[in-house]
Order: structure tokens, then sequence, then C-alpha cells
């Protein structure tokens, strides 16, 4: 059986945000998902992550939610409650990891939750799984 994320296919025309105020683990998840060749853009902060997500809507966040400022819940209210940002998918990357933080992520408008520290397959199934989704959505 050939794994979801096979190396056949042309992932380029995706573009990714990664948002984490952490810069070794924005360098985790670029180079974790290097070999896809997604158009990779990252964001150090909440407000950067809006500001970013402003200047060209990304098919894909992958979001963290402890940051100072605009935090990652604040992050997905406002791309949630904005009809142009709706339909964004977005994936938590947290180390926050209660049920009851899972919870407010999902009930926030998270399509998907990741804890910390992240295991490479399960990003890989995750983040391919959300890219065809978009492009299911696209057809």
């Amino acid at each position: 059986m050939t794994p979801l994320y096979a190396q056949d296919h042309d992932y380029s025309k995706y573009n990714v945000l990664a948002v984490d105020d952490i810069p070794l683990n924005l360098l985790l998840v670029q180079k974790m998902l290097s070999r896809f060749n997604f158009r990779m853009r990252t964001a150090s902060g909440g407000q950067q992550a809006l500001d970013a997500v402003a200047a060209e809507k990304p098919d894909l966040i992958l979001l963290d939610l402890m940051m100072p400022g605009v935090d990652g819940f604040e992050v997905l209210r406002q791309l949630r409650a904005n009809p142009e940002t709706a339909g964004i998918r977005i994936v938590i990357l947290s180390a926050l990891n209660s049920n009851e933080d899972i919870v407010k992520g999902f009930n926030a408008g998270a399509n998907d939750f990741i804890m910390k520290p992240i295991i490479m397959e399960k990003l890989l199934t995750c983040v391919i799984t959300q890219i065809q989704l978009v492009a299911n959505a696209e057809k």
C-alpha cells in the first residue's frame, strides 16, 4: 500500500503557514515538511500570523497556542470570525495537551490538534490529510 504522503505528488502549489514564537519549533516543522515542497511561510507570533494571512491567504496554518501577545486561541477566533478566512484549514501544534485545552481548540475552530513534542509521522499524515481536503474542495 502506498503511504498517504507518497513522494509522487506535487504539493508546491500549496501555501502552508507555520506559527510559533520559538524559532527552533518553526525550523523543526519546516524540516519535517521540506520533502513535500510546500510554499512554507512562518510567523513568530499571533499578530504576525494575522498579518501574513491578510497578505496571502494560506491553504493550511500550523498554529501554536501559547504565544505572547495575541495567542493561538485569539488567532483562531479572529480567522473563524472573518468570512474571508473562515475556511482556512488550521491544525494546532501545542504543548497544551489537557482534554480541556484540546476541546477548547476544537471549539475555537481547529481542524486538528497535534501535541508537542511533535511526532514526525503524525505531523506528515495530518498535514497531507488537510491538504487533500483543500484539494478536494477545489474540485
